[in-house]
């Protein structure tokens, strides 16, 4: 018996491959992370650190946690989109500026969600002291630059904001097309249990 180790398939090694077969298919999961960030969006658009911490720690603990799931899907999701591009293509239906809004959007939102991770990341990192995401995840190791962090600080709120107004027209735009074009633009990425309302 040969002691030289399993050839491995020009695609990567065997066990990629089965870890690949067993995993959901993209789109599978893509509309599962739509399904938890979409109230997560809302969630920190509408609530921010000040107005949990008056209610003890355990609503800052909760804060903190669903902050880290949000960074943690954000982080996946542009990995995801920049090895592999946007998932789906523009309808039949759409004209080519359309289109090309379309893309943009999209574009936009994968890029932009990354970067408030990123500029999160950084915040941790100029803080005075160590930020630790859910209340026990290090953020990152605190270098003290308190200009920095207010200048990264606002620049991460307006960041945030700004894509929620993407977010808006986005959904507008997809409400629009499944209404107006008819062309089933909302049942693309909601999950089957919701079809029969759509």
């Amino acid at each position: 018996m040969s002691d030289r180790a399993a050839p491995r398939s020009r695609s990567g090694p065997r066990w990629a491959a089965r870890l690949h077969a067993a995993l959901p298919a993209r789109r599978s999961w893509l509309k599962a992370m739509h399904a938890v960030m979409i109230p997560l969006f809302i969630w920190f658009m509408l609530v921010q650190p000040r107005d949990v911490v008056p209610l003890g720690p355990r609503a800052f603990q909760f804060h903190s946690v669903l902050g880290l799931i949000f960074s943690t899907l954000a982080v996946i999701w542009t990995l995801d989109y920049l090895r592999r591009g946007l998932a789906g293509r523009p309808g039949p239906k759409l004209k080519p500026w359309q289109r090309r809004l379309h893309r943009a959007l999209h574009h936009t939102l994968v890029l932009g969600i990354g970067f408030v991770a990123l500029s999160g990341f950084l915040l941790g990192l100029t803080s005075a002291r160590l930020l630790k995401a859910g209340g026990f995840l290090p953020i990152a190791p605190p270098l003290n630059m308190p200009q920095a962090n207010d200048w990264i600080g606002t620049m991460h709120t307006i960041e945030f904001y700004s894509l929620g107004a993407v977010a808006a027209v986005h959904a507008g735009f997809h409400i629009w097309r499944h209404v107006r074009l008819k062309d089933n633009a909302l049942r693309i990425m909601a999950p089957k249990a919701l079809h029969r309302f759509l």
